[in-house]
């Protein structure tokens, strides 16, 4: 049996980020990969640099900002003003659709003004319904309603009304009509950073200065005894904790402290991201591209080369499913061609040669927010507090958060932990 003041579960952002912050040096990270990061791991190949996914940091703390460059050692970090489209119809729109209808072949443009003055006027029901009465019928079902249904691979009815919380783009009647003169499309991400080594570099400024020794990997945790306080891990290693902070998926933790998950409070997707080279450069001046139609097979695509520059073609390109799907080789394979005549389709690539291809499945991706699944959170939190267990993070918290908050969250945590 070993002791440790603080157990950790996740080498990721949000277990690194507390032990950055605790204060104490008697602290355990666990992690069941074999290298740190956990979504926020990067792949070089062949030249290209990627991440798992678009992981691009937005800063409101400065301080936060400022204390992870100034631990990567010289790299260079760019400061991007976001550049991002929506291909509707055959043409790019910009983001965000309800804010940009003028943009719209004139009959289009004319039935999303109609509805959006002809909105219902009644209290939403659902993350659907909200869709709907902010924005009106043509809107919704021209791209806010296949856009979601393509990210969330679930019926919308499912969500709560404010299940994207600020990160959805709002906008009101006056605010969409103003910007046909005068273009705002601003967002909580108009700006966003990027290290040339990839968002890995993030993390290993979080680790800079950890003591290396205290972070296990290949070990993961098994069992989790809330009455002795002792977690056991694949090893057979016994540790005993005074606090435990996890960021696993929070029904995995319940599970793996003897809890049974409510079987109707916790729903999430599967994301498929292919990232893929070419052997020249494609569409620049942009940074990410939306696709609302049924007859792509992604929803989202992202252009790594239009951050720093570089002379070759760079993509993530991400594909919904739901949480039961089979993705083996033969999908894998069935998507790579799929994505490839479709990226053809809508002019990305043009006689580009695949030089260089990489996937990865996260699952969850994205968790399905209900009011079900937010008062099942909140209850089983206030129970394992009370045996000192503390679950943090996107998929700890089972929520929709930017990578800034976990760590502030993480510190918040660290802080309260330590006085």
């Amino acid at each position: 049996m070993e002791d440790a003041k603080y157990v950790v579960i996740g080498a990721g952002v949000s277990g690194l980020s507390f032990a950055n912050w605790v204060d104490s040096d008697d602290w355990l990270v666990l992690e069941r990969d074999d290298s740190i990061g956990g979504y926020c791991k990067t792949i070089k190949q062949d030249g290209f640099v990627w991440d798992y996914s678009g992981h691009f940091f937005h800063f409101k703390h400065k301080d936060i900002e400022a204390y992870l460059v100034e631990r990567m050692g010289g790299q260079e970090v760019r400061v991007v003003n976001k550049v991002s489209r929506i291909y509707h119809n055959g043409r790019m729109v910009d983001f965000p659709f309800q804010k940009n209808i003028h943009q719209l072949e004139k009959s289009e443009f004319i039935d999303c003004l109609h509805d959006l003055y002809f909105k219902p006027d009644r209290t939403p029901t659902s993350f659907k319904d909200m869709l709907y009465v902010k924005f009106g019928g043509a809107i919704a079902e021209k791209f806010l309603v296949p856009y979601n249904e393509k990210l969330y691979a679930v019926d919308l009815d499912a969500l709560d009304v404010d299940a994207m919380g600020r990160f959805f783009p709002y906008a009101d009647t006056a605010a969409i009509i103003k910007n046909f003169r005068a273009a705002d499309n601003a967002s909580y991400n108009a700006t966003f950073t990027y290290p040339e080594g990839g968002a890995i570099q993030y993390v290993e400024a979080l680790a800079d200065g950890l003591d290396r020794t205290k972070v296990a990997l290949s070990d993961a945790v098994t069992a989790i005894d809330l009455q002795a306080r002792v977690v056991t891990t694949a090893s057979g290693r016994k540790v005993r904790y005074q606090e435990l902070v996890s960021s696993m998926p929070f029904p995995t933790l319940l599970s793996l402290c003897g809890r049974t998950p409510a079987p109707d409070a916790y729903s999430w997707n599967k994301v498929l991201v292919f990232n893929l080279g070419f052997d020249k450069k494609g569409l620049e001046g942009v940074h990410w591209v939306y696709f609302a139609g049924r007859d792509v097979v992604f929803y989202r695509i992202g252009f790594y080369d239009n951050i720093f520059d570089t002379d070759r073609m760079s993509l993530y390109v991400e594909i919904g499913y739901p949480r039961d799907a089979v993705i083996d080789e033969a999908e894998v394979n069935k998507q790579r061609a799929a994505v490839l005549a479709d990226l053809a389709k809508v002019g990305v690539v043009d006689g580009h040669e695949l030089v260089s291809d990489h996937h990865i499945v996260l699952d969850p991706a994205y968790v399905h927010i209900t009011k079900t699944s937010d008062a099942a959170v909140a209850a089983e939190k206030a129970v394992l507090a009370a045996h000192g267990v503390h679950s943090i993070g996107r998929y700890g918290s089972w929520t929709y958060c930017s990578i800034e908050d976990n760590i502030v969250e993480a510190r918040t945590l660290a802080t309260k932990l330590s006085t």
